[in-house]
């Protein structure tokens, strides 16, 4: 499941990138070149849809990087009890044997 989260997220990534590119930061962007006068509202539903798209995706993106953290383990319990049921396995320490008990 997190792969495909993962996935997702790498598509949105690229798509916000292009759709960013596509804009204009003064407000021309793809819009301006539906400019025309026999164009009514041609302009303002590219430029509607250029946002929702960019604000859709960054949602998307912040969505699923959140549920994707939520959802991870930590690492350090699984760390700590391997730790732990190593030494209860063999006291004595790594790889060393237990030692022995002269008569």
């Amino acid at each position: 499941m997190d792969t495909l989260f993962s996935i997702i997220i790498i598509l949105a990534s690229v798509l916000l990138v292009l759709v960013v590119y596509v804009q204009n930061p003064k407000g021309g962007g793809l819009s301006s070149d539906f400019g025309a006068a026999q164009q009514i509202g041609g302009v303002q539903k590219t430029s509607d849809f250029i946002d929702k798209a960019t604000w859709t995706l960054a949602g998307t993106i912040m969505l699923l990087s959140v549920v994707i953290t939520l959802r991870t383990k930590t690492p350090e319990p699984v760390m700590q009890e391997q730790a732990q049921q190593e030494q209860n396995q063999n006291p004595a320490g790594k790889g060393q044997p237990a030692p022995t008990q002269k008569k």
